[in-house]
C-alpha cells in the first residue's frame, strides 16, 4: 500500500511530497488513516533546523492528529479496526515501538512512533487514544499536544486554582490551550501576553481577563500594576529566553511558580538572577504539561465535547497536506494560530 506522507529531506528547505510504501505491520503497531493534523512550533523548529543535527533525515514529521484506524498488528490491544482516535507524542499504555522506515523510490524514509503529515500512518500502539463519537475529529487533533501541554501546565504542572492569578506569556495554541483551562476552573485574573494583536483578541474571548501588548507595554510592569505583589503563576509558551525572564520575574515569591514550556531553539541559553530563586520563586519545567494520557485526555475530551475547552476557536484556517509550506509559513509567521492540516481537502 502507498500514501502520501510531507517529508522534511534537508533543513531549511520546504516539505516535499513523497508517495511512500507502507510496511506490514510489526507487533504493537497500528496503521491510521488520518483525517486532521495539527502543527506545532517544534515542527517550525525541525523544518528550519533549529533543533540542532538531525540524525535521521530525510524523514515524517507531525506529532498530534486524529484519524480512524485501518488495521492492527499482532498484539494490539489498545484499539481496533475502525476506531477514531487520537495521536499523540506523549506515551500511554500499550506497546512502545520503535518507529517505521518507509520506502521511497528505493530511498529510507524514516519516522518515529508517531507521525502526522501524512494521509496514512504506521503508529505505535501506545501513542494511540480511542475518542467517543460525540468527539469532532477536527478538535480531536490538538488533544495529542496543544491541549495536553497548555491545559496541562495549568491544571498538572503549577495546578492554578479558583481565585489565583495566572500570566501566560504567548497566546498561540499552547497558551491559549492554558487561558481556557485557567478560566475553567476560575482562575482570575488572567493575563495575556503577545506581540499579536488579534491572538491576544482570541484570548480575551477565551477567557483572558486583561491584555498585554509586549510592543508596547513593559510585560513585568503591567503584571505588576495589575498584581502589586505578583501572579501566582505563570506559564511561558513563547520559546524566547528573554520571555522566560520576564515569566519569573512576574511571580510573587515565596511560593510563585513559573513554568517553561516553549522551546528555544539549538544553542540558545537562559541567564537568571538567582537572588529570584533565593526569594522562594519556582522555575519549574514540563514535559507535556506533565500529562499522563490514560489519565488526562479522557478530561481533556470531556471538556471539549462540553464546550469548556473551546478549541474550535483555534482553527481558523484548514489547509490541504498539498499546502503544508504555506500552512508552516502562516503559522510562523503568526497570521493563524494553530494550522489544520485537512487530508481530505485537495
Amino acid at each position: 500500500m502507498k500514501t502520501t506522507a510531507a517529508v522534511l529531506v534537508s533543513p531549511d528547505v520546504p516539505l516535499e511530497l513523497a508517495e511512500i510504501t507502507i510496511p506490514d505491520l510489526r507487533p504493537g503497531q497500528v496503521l491510521v488513516e488520518i483525517a486532521f493534523s495539527g502543527i506545532c512550533h517544534t515542527q517550525l523548529l525541525e523544518r528550519r533546523g533549529d533543533r540542532g543535527p538531525d540524525p535521521y533525515l530525510p524523514h515524517c514529521l507531525g506529532h498530534e492528529g486524529s484519524g480512524i484506524v485501518r488495521a492492527v498488528g499482532p498484539h494490539v490491544s489498545r484499539c481496533k479496526t475502525g476506531d477514531r482516535v487520537v495521536l499523540s507524542w506523549l506515551k500511554a499504555s500499550g506497546m512502545d515501538v520503535s518507529g517505521t522506515v518507509y520506502d521511497w523510490r528505493g530511498r529510507n524514509v524514516n519516522a518515529g512512533g508517531v507521525t502526522t503529515f501524512a494521509k496514512h500512518s504506521v503508529i505505535s500502539e501506545n501513542r494511540i487514544t480511542v475518542i467517543p463519537a460525540e468527539l469532532p475529529l477536527d478538535r480531536a487533533a490538538l488533544i495529542g499536544c496543544a491541549v495536553a501541554t497548555g491545559a496541562g501546565a495549568v491544571l498538572n504542572t503549577v495546578t492554578v486554582g479558583s481565585g489565583q492569578s495566572l500570566a501566560v506569556f504567548g497566546t498561540g495554541g499552547v497558551g491559549l490551550c492554558s487561558i481556557m483551562a485557567a478560566h475553567h476552573v476560575g482562575t482570575s485574573p488572567i493575563l495575556a501576553v503577545d506581540i499579536n494583536s488579534r491572538r491576544l483578541e482570541i484570548a480575551q474571548q477565551l477567557g483572558a481577563t486583561h491584555l498585554i501588548d509586549a510592543r508596547s507595554t513593559q510585560p513585568v510592569e503591567r503584571i505588576r500594576e495589575v498584581c502589586p505583589e505578583g501572579v501566582d503563576s505563570a506559564v511561558e509558551a513563547s520559546g524566547i529566553p528573554a520571555v522566560m525572564r520576564q515569566a519569573l520575574a512576574c511571580v510573587r515569591a515565596r511560593g510563585g511558580a513559573a513554568v517553561v514550556v516553549g522551546n528555544a531553539r539549538h544553542g540558545e541559553h537562559l541567564e537568571l538572577d538567582p537572588a529570584e530563586l533565593n526569594q522562594g520563586k519556582r522555575l519549574l519545567g514540563t514535559w507535556g504539561g506533565d500529562c499522563v494520557p490514560d489519565r488526562d485526555f479522557p478530561r481533556f475530551i470531556d471538556l471539549v465535547v462540553r464546550g469548556d475547552l473551546r478549541i474550535a476557536a483555534l482553527l481558523e484556517q484548514r489547509y490541504a497536506l498539498s499546502e503544508i509550506n504555506q500552512a508552516m509559513e502562516d503559522f510562523e509567521s503568526g497570521a493563524v494560530v494553530r494550522p489544520l492540516v485537512d487530508m481530505q481537502q485537495e
